[in-house]
């Protein structure tokens, strides 16, 4: 990758991750406009640098990672399905990286489902303390954004509504929930990179693209989330689930009339 490709697919990443958007499924979509090819490095990075984006939830809630230890309790129960379905199915995750379809498909079925989001799971309860099965059942949800196009926000903030939590402490805990979940999948990628032939070399010959994409998404992160948690308060959902919508029909339609989207 050039230094262009790589702040513009670190910028997706960092203004993406956060938002219900799917930020996996967009740094396909740029990848391929981009005409970026798909080697091990690409894929590597695209994870990696997801580290800034878990910086600037660090940095803005610094105060609440120092609480007691139920806080990393409820993190790592919330993570547990992730872990073990991340592990058991990472291969077949890694060949989803690269289709374009299924990310068209689950943007716009997301899409539809967060025009309904707020009618259906926006009642929250006077209880707002976070327990393990709250926890737990989040989790679950996490888990379905192992799909590309799905979004770990969406899904996260969705799991925690439907245990009746407000839309901005869902949001928080889909914010916490990111550092513990987001180190793990860079962690095993970057190991998986490591350890693959020539992967030693293949990462010390890109670490300044590492670095570079890691500061980028970094500062982008950090507006991103002030701007969603404001928005999604009060406003909702359907303004991004018109967005996935438009995105992901205009995907399928250019798919449809056979257009390569890697020399777009």
């Amino acid at each position: 990758m050039n230094l262009i490709q790589t702040i513009l697919i670190s910028m997706v990443e960092g203004l993406t991750e956060f938002l219900p958007v799917s930020s996996t499924g967009h740094m396909i979509i740029a990848q391929k406009l981009l005409a970026v090819e798909s080697t091990e490095f690409v894929k590597a990075f695209t994870v990696n640098i997801q580290f800034g984006a878990i910086l600037s939830v660090v940095v803005l809630y610094w105060k609440r990672f120092f609480q007691t230890f139920d806080f990393y309790w409820k993190l790592l129960i919330a993570i547990f399905p992730a872990l073990v379905l991340g592990f058991l199915f990472s291969d077949k995750i890694d060949s989803l990286l690269e289709n374009v379809t299924v990310v068209a498909v689950m943007l716009v079925l997301g899409g539809i489902l967060m025009l309904f989001v707020d009618k259906w799971f926006n009642h929250p309860e006077e209880n707002q303390t976070m327990d393990w099965k709250r926890s737990l059942k989040i989790g679950f949800y996490q888990s379905i954004a192992m799909i590309p196009g799905v979004s770990r926000s969406m899904a996260s903030i969705v799991g925690g509504m439907t245990t009746k939590l407000s839309r901005k402490n869902a949001a928080e805990f889909s914010f916490f929930l990111a550092v513990p979940t987001m180190a793990a999948a860079s962690g095993y990628k970057l190991i998986k990179l490591v350890t693959s032939p020539d992967g030693v070399s293949m990462l010390s010959d890109n670490l300044v693209t590492l670095l570079i994409g890691n500061i980028v998404s970094f500062i982008v992160a950090m507006a991103a989330i002030k701007f969603f948690i404001g928005f999604l308060t009060k406003y909702g959902f359907k303004a991004f689930g018109y967005y996935r919508i438009v995105v992901g029909t205009f995907l399928l339609v250019l798919l449809l009339m056979g257009v390569d989207l890697s020399v777009l």
